[in-house]
């Protein structure tokens, strides 16, 4: 007994040491698989390390008589690791629960780091491209009081920008200015801008609304794509804002290329009239666009998921708004906007002016229209739904499985100076974008939803500059993005929107110049080509590539056969018995 005794009270650390590795061993089995396994490694721990006295108290007290055990070694031996663990291991436990992001900390570097390349990502991919979104997949971003109530307090500034004194305008520009755009009305500082950029006749819709728009009136546009638009309500409405002044005006845009490009537009048109333009969308951080909008714009272009950031954390009032441009309004309504559009319009002044325009006007925009227009005059040009007279169309009849072998061989025997390919699904883009740039036969660029905003802007820049001849992309550009120059378009898919068919095809013939559009037509997609003949009240012709070494498919030969194969999946060539 005598040799046992100095034993214990000579190593009494290394005892208690051992027990150190298993208490965090137990810590873990805690969460794991409970109290029954903990007690019976308790147990094992004790006959190990100490006789009877430990037995009973652990019976009575399992959790206390653990922590009085291993305390000491928790705060001298590994004090420094046990504690942040214990920190996470709280916050792991609470992110079962709903998110709390306006809780205190919810401002913090975590929420604020999350939201910084957010912005309206989900809900501007929400509609040809909704299911590559990553929290789209999840509903995307929420619609509704929730989801700005976490968001103004995930935005909410740590600081303020002091408002600046809007600049004087500059000088007015003399003439002589153009004739046509001066017999309209426009101001003098909106006319040096026209003739800068060499206008020398307005197009139809800018004719028939500029006029209207400068009387104040509300109006609903609708114009085929490349008619010019941008400038039908970007020129009156320069004019009618005067001097620099405060923020008046608001154009929404369902899009991040669209916005900018309105912006660009602006810019160029605007540059005598001192007025200043910002831009505001998701995908980059707020720093930048919340500053501009404290110290001071006259014309804001958003998207509305990020403007309504600006709303709720108080950054942006709209109460000063006088003019409201809702643009590409069929888009906006195709992407689930129209909740976030009504909110955002339902700040604004009841006097404002308010704006319709867009590409086509289908019967759903006629509620939105009767709500948020007072008395519009409504300005169609050309049929509702109608490819410009410049583009002359074909479909391409092909077995499904030789689809990307058709669409090499219409490029090798096409002449083109630059040519758009719109697929389907962002899976497709990548895949044919990466085929084409293996060839090493075209300069090739890809854009869609999934590529980032940089990476995007670069794409576009390096296909409207000519680096590059050839662009893959999806729905994302056939809407509304002014590239010049597009010598033909092609359908790699038939779009299951038929409007959307309408939207790219008119990438090319832009401003009174000619372009194609082939569109590659596969036996399952005879519903989709119906869909768009009847849209536009005319049949397209049907061409075969020269050369081709077609495989057989129905369509080829007999497409009303074809038609009542795929309705009733009986081919009528032999009998099954």
């Amino acid at each position: 007994m005598s040799s046992h005794e100095p034993r214990k009270e000579t190593h009494p650390a290394p005892k208690k040491e051992k027990p150190s590795l298993i208490s965090r061993l137990k810590a873990k089995i805690k969460k794991v698989i409970g109290l029954g396994d903990k007690k019976s490694a308790a147990k094992h721990a004790a006959s190990h390390d100490k006789p009877e006295p430990h037995k009973p108290r652990e019976h009575k007290t399992h959790e206390k008589s653990h922590d009085r055990m291993f305390e000491p070694r928790e705060h001298t031996a590994k004090d420094k690791e046990r504690g942040p663990r214990r920190e996470r291991g709280e916050r792991g436990s609470r992110s079962g629960e709903p998110r709390k992001e306006g809780a205190p900390g919810g401002e913090g570097g975590g929420s604020r780091s999350r939201r910084e390349g957010g912005g309206d990502r989900p809900r501007e991919r929400s509609g040809g491209e909704r299911s590559g979104d990553r929290r789209g997949g999840r509903g995307g971003r929420e619609r509704g009081p929730k989801r700005l109530a976490d968001e103004e307090r995930e935005t909410r500034p740590t600081t303020r920008f002091a408002v600046e004194t809007p600049p004087p305008p500059p000088p007015v520009p003399e003439g002589p200015f153009p004739e046509a755009f001066e017999v309209l009305g426009l101001s003098p500082a909106v006319l040096g801008g026209v003739r800068d950029l060499g206008y020398g006749n307005p197009t139809e819709i800018q004719a028939k609304a500029i006029p209207v728009i400068l009387s104040g009136k509300d109006v609903v546009g609708a114009s085929q794509t490349g008619t010019g638009k941008t400038a039908a309500f970007g020129l009156p409405t320069l004019s009618r804002l005067g001097a620099p002044g405060g923020i008046r005006c608001l154009i929404l845009e369902p899009t991040r290329e669209l916005a900018a490009q309105v912006v660009e537009a602006f810019e160029k048109l605007g540059k005598h009239t001192g007025l200043r333009t910002l831009l505001v969308h998701g995908g980059v951080g707020y720093g930048k666009q919340r500053e501009g909008l404290e110290k001071g714009v006259d014309i804001v272009v958003a998207t509305p998921g990020r403007l309504l950031d600006f709303m709720g954390d108080g950054t942006v009032s709209l109460d000063s708004i006088e003019i409201v441009i809702l643009d590409e309004v069929d888009r906006m309504l195709d992407m689930g906007f129209l909740p976030d559009v009504q909110r955002i319009v339902e700040k604004t002044p009841r006097s404002r002016q308010t704006l319709f325009f867009s590409a086509t006007m289908p019967p759903q925009i006629k509620s939105l229209a009767d709500w948020a227009l007072r008395d519009p005059e409504t300005i169609e040009i050309g049929l509702r739904f109608s490819p410009a007279e410049t583009v002359s169309h074909y479909l391409y009849p092909v077995a499904g499985d030789q689809r990307e072998e058709l669409l090499l061989a219409i490029l090798k025997a096409t002449h083109f100076t630059s040519v758009m390919i719109f697929t389907r699904t962002k899976v497709q883009a990548d895949a044919l974008f990466g085929n084409l740039k293996a060839m090493g036969e075209y300069k090739c660029a890809v854009m869609h939803g999934d590529i980032a905003q940089r990476d995007r802007e670069k794409a576009l820049k390096s296909f409207r500059e000519g680096e590059c001849e050839v662009i893959v992309a999806t729905d994302l550009a056939a809407r509304g993005l002014d590239i010049s120059g597009v010598t033909h378009v092609i359908n790699y898919c038939v779009p299951d929107n038929p409007e959307d068919y309408v939207h790219r095809i008119g990438r090319t013939g832009r401003a009174q110049k000619e372009g194609d559009a082939f569109t590659l037509f596969a036996a399952d997609e005879m519903k989709q080509v119906e869909a768009i003949e009847t849209l536009i009240k005319r049949k397209i012709e049907r061409r075969k590539q020269e050369g081709f070494s077609y495989k057989f498919t129905t369509i080829l030969e007999d497409e009303t056969h074809a038609r009542t194969v795929m309705r009733t999946g009986k081919s009528g060539l032999r009998k099954r018995r």
